[in-house]
């Protein structure tokens, strides 16, 4: 942030996948002129970052990078025109808004009036919040239901994790989708969730192991 300046500096976030890059509706130019219309109607500065050819199921790494200048400070927020360029899935989106919250940096989705500096954006958010509780417990309960079945047939469940059970979720999450056990580490890191050890920092083999070990141990379907 320039210290000198009393405009809020946001980081404009686009994204298409391989099979958008066509449609002019989702293309990165008309993203990015609706996050300029909005800075200009609100007086910020902004810097826009594009990820290209990536699946919204995944995080990307310039929206990885995104998020890493946010948890450091450097920006106030973070601005995108639709909730699916940010994530396909509601769970990663609210993760997003928690972290902004935890924080301290504004988010804005402009498609859904979702604006984390307003009382009409947080009760938006709080309901995605709440869908996403929803599929973690709807997670949780098929994770139970495959271990109580496992554990009848006298299979083997493997030693326990350390980690706590929603880090565990992400991580299958995240890799299922394609990330690099390396890109989940810096992504945790980026969000400020600690290791089971309880350190900042994660190794990738921390992470191939409770991914291995959660594989070993339940096959999610």
């Amino acid at each position: 942030m320039n210290p000198s300046s009393s405009r809020l500096v946001m980081l404009g976030y686009s994204r298409v996948s391989t099979d958008e890059q066509a449609d002019s509706r989702n293309g990165l130019e008309a993203q990015r002129a609706a996050i300029d219309a909005e800075a200009d109607a609100r007086g910020w500065d902004v810097e826009h970052y594009a990820d290209e050819g990536v699946s919204g199921k995944i995080v990307g790494p310039q929206l990885l990078k995104v998020m890493q200048l946010l948890a450091s400070g450097r920006a106030d927020g973070l601005v995108v025109s639709k909730l699916d360029r940010l994530s396909r899935s509601i769970i990663n989106a609210a993760t997003a808004i928690e972290n902004a919250q935890k924080q301290g940096w504004s988010l804005v989705v402009l498609d859904m009036d979702l604006d984390l500096t307003t009382a009409a954006g947080r009760m938006v958010a709080g309901q995605l919040i709440l869908f996403a509780q929803y599929e973690r417990e709807l997670i949780g309960e098929r994770t139970k239901a495959a271990l109580a079945a496992k554990k009848a047939r006298g299979e083997r469940i493997g030693r326990p994790s350390l980690a706590k059970p929603g880090v565990v979720r992400r991580i299958v999450m995240d890799r299922d989708a394609g990330l690099s056990f390396d890109r989940i580490a810096r992504a945790l890191e980026a969000e400020s969730i600690l290791s089971p050890a309880g350190r900042p920092t994660w190794q990738p083999s921390t992470v191939r192991r409770i991914y291995n070990s959660a594989s070993s141990a339940v096959a999610v379907s």
